[in-house]
């Protein structure tokens, strides 16, 4: 592969970014969304080619003649030399999910890059403020994420890793003046860092016994790892364990896993693009893709997988309960997001070579894939009914499918195919991560079912609330309509996307150990029937009780206020931070330390200079210029010395 063309495709969204952030507020804003739009087309296309050359060249450097994937490394320039082996690259790693994350990352955020054209600017043409700084922002985040994904190193993707999360700084809190959106940026930032502060020890602990950063030399030979820390424990876990349980907090924090999840439903503070851009296809899947790039190593640690299952598992339950009662529609995407993405977890968690050959890998990016799509789907789609609506609860959206269109039937097409059914993309991966799971054990599988029945719930409670429910009434001068074709056509684009995907051979392209797997030979109907029927089934419940206006959801309400009002307030995890930061840390902890320093450490040093400032005022007489004062201070002294030293000397 020519490595012009892989330094393009980082190379030109940095540009863009020191291009629109140098020189943006000169241009107008057409120019700049142009220029940003054409400059995201230019490396989707270049990230197309890179990975039909991988799937589709037949090329020796990536795939040998046993049909097996190989990883192939582009080009890789050292930056840092620790030890002759402790090295820190900066490279470009080709292999099938990194190929697989070139045409998820480009393909969103060009539409995101399109749609914005139309979303940022209002009904009668105003732009929105900042809107070159904005398409700046886009490009950073891009640049950052596509290098995250061809590290060739760990703390490669470590480096690029933080950039990801101050780019998504910088986006979630792109409207400044409002004081949500700050809070929701600082908020993310800085959960984000406490767990980035795990993923960085647990780097450091790998390579400090393993003698490298190198994900070739981790993944290809994790016995080598497994023999490199033998021995080695700390309270009673081994330090293989420490630094694998340490690598995936940093994955929690990205892919917000309970309990770092908070900053999520918060983050929808941003524009809309932003949430379908980063929390629905790319940012909120590094943690996915961290695991996955290191699963050889966590294959040779059962309990570390276990801990990935029981984590992952918890939070798809507990996000697809929440999303049931809320009634922001972006926090409805942002709670399905992280239930979701908890299914990619548990995936991995199962994943085991000798259970259909490893399917839960497959299964997890094959959802990472198809989830991507209709969830950028779902999020565009909200987008255009908050522009047309001008608010994000979905209370005021009644009845809108006579007059969005366009705008319903793309947005039907995303519930279907994230409530699993045939023929759309999610059936397809979410029942092979049921099979996984069955595969498994039981507990899981059950679990994961139940799950799968709330999010059809949940999703077309949405549905039916936002286009059925109860005829909607114009106020205002403007009724609501579909938005211009910069918002409509990414919507039809992944529309179609996530009607096809689920017919793509993933398991050709993408598996744990490069083997080409046959997923369909192995495809069991009797589970795909009943994850089916349970959807149909939570599909059938929203009709009823949301189709039209009726009293079941009140009735509901009232047979389980308990359980509702939890639900409703996120099972009360914002205020258990704010009660253990304001009233254990800040007032137990910090205000105490903070009295101490004041009085007794700074009361000290102010004791210091109270007493040396009186001390010089009592002898300040003695430096009088006086000739006479000074024999008699020096003969006085004189007396006093000697007689010191003969009482010394008796």
């Amino acid at each position: 592969m020519d490595v012009t063309i892989s330094i393009l495709i980082l190379a030109i969204p940095l540009f863009m970014f020191l291009l629109l952030g140098i020189l943006g507020m000169k241009m107008s804003h057409r120019l700049a969304g142009i220029l940003g739009t054409l400059g995201m087309g230019t490396v989707l296309c270049l990230s197309y080619y890179t990975a039909y050359l991988y799937f589709f060249s037949g090329n020796p450097l990536f795939i040998d003649a046993e049909g097996v994937r190989l990883q192939h490394i582009v080009f890789n320039q050292t930056w840092l030399a620790f030890t002759p082996n402790l090295v820190i690259n900066l490279g470009f790693l080709l292999d099938p999910i990194s190929a697989m994350m070139l045409v998820v990352i480009t393909t969103i955020s060009f539409m995101v890059h399109l749609y914005s054209m139309g979303y940022m600017r209002d009904h009668e043409g105003v732009w929105e403020r900042g809107f070159q700084r904005f398409y700046a922002f886009l490009s950073l985040f891009s640049f950052s994420m596509l290098g995250l994904v061809v590290a060739t190193n760990i703390f490669q993707m470590y480096i690029f890793w933080e950039l990801v999360g101050a780019s998504s700084y910088l986006l979630i809190g792109f409207y400044y003046t409002k004081f949500s959106a700050v809070s929701a940026s600082k908020k993310a930032f800085i959960v984000t860092r406490f767990a980035d502060l795990g993923f960085l020890i647990g780097i450091l602990l790998l390579s400090f016994y393993t003698d490298t950063f190198d994900f070739i030399s981790l993944t290809q030979n994790p016995e080598n790892v497994l023999a490199s820390t033998e021995g080695a424990t700390f309270m009673g876990g081994s330090v293989l364990t420490w630094a694998l349980v340490l690598i995936f907090i940093g994955g929690m924090g990205k892919s917000a896993m309970i309990p770092l999840h908070i900053w999520l439903p918060d983050a929808m503070e941003g524009p809309t693009p932003v949430s379908a851009l980063i929390h629905a296809a790319t940012m909120v899947v590094a943690g996915v893709f961290l695991v996955a790039r290191m699963f050889p190593v966590y294959l040779v640690e059962e309990f570390a997988l276990q801990f990935i299952t029981v984590v992952g598992a918890i939070t798809a339950l507990y996000a697809a309960m929440v999303a049931c009662a809320q009634i922001d529609i972006k926090r409805v995407l942002a709670f399905s997001t992280i239930s979701q993405i908890a299914f990619m977890m548990v995936s991995l968690g199962v994943a085991r070579p000798e259970i259909h050959e490893g399917v839960g890998y497959m299964a997890s990016m094959f959802h990472l894939f198809t989830h991507a799509m209709f969830k950028a789907l779902l999020f565009l789609g909200a987008g255009a009914l908050i522009h047309a609506i001008g608010s994000n609860d979905y209370t005021a959206m009644h009845g809108l499918r006579k007059f969005m269109p366009v705008t319903h039937w793309t947005f039907l097409i995303g519930c279907l195919a994230i409530a699993g059914i045939i023929p759309f993309s999610g059936f397809f991966s979410k029942d092979e991560i049921l099979s996984a799971c069955y595969g498994y054990d039981m507990v899981a599988y059950v679990w994961m079912s139940v799950v799968a029945g709330l999010t059809a719930f949940y999703m077309f409670r949405l549905y039916f609330l936002i286009f059925w429910w109860k005829e909607h009434h114009v106020h205002g001068h403007h009724a609501p309509k579909d938005q211009p074709w910069t918002m409509t056509l990414p919507l039809v684009f992944l529309a179609a996307v996530s009607c096809v995907a689920g017919f793509i051979p993933f398991g050709k392209f993408v598996t744990w150990n490069g083997e080409p797997y046959d997923f369909m030979a192995h495809f069991d109907w009797g589970i795909a029937t009943i994850s089916l029927a349970i959807a149909v089934v939570g599909i059938a419940v929203a009709w009823v009780m949301y189709k039209k206006e009726n009293p079941l959801p009140d009735k509901m309400q009232s047979l389980f206020p308990r359980l509702w009002d939890w639900c409703h307030h996120r099972f009360y995890w914002d205020e258990l931070y704010m009660f253990i930061t304001h009233k254990i840390i800040f007032n137990c902890i910090c205000r105490p330390i903070a009295w101490f320093d004041r009085h007794i450490i700074d009361g000290t040093m102010d004791g210091f200079a109270i007493v040396t400032n009186k001390a010089s005022w009592a002898i300040r007489g003695l430096q009088s210029g006086q000739i006479q004062m000074y024999v008699w201070i020096y003969l006085v002294s004189a007396l006093l010395l000697a007689a010191v030293t003969a009482l010394c000397v008796m």
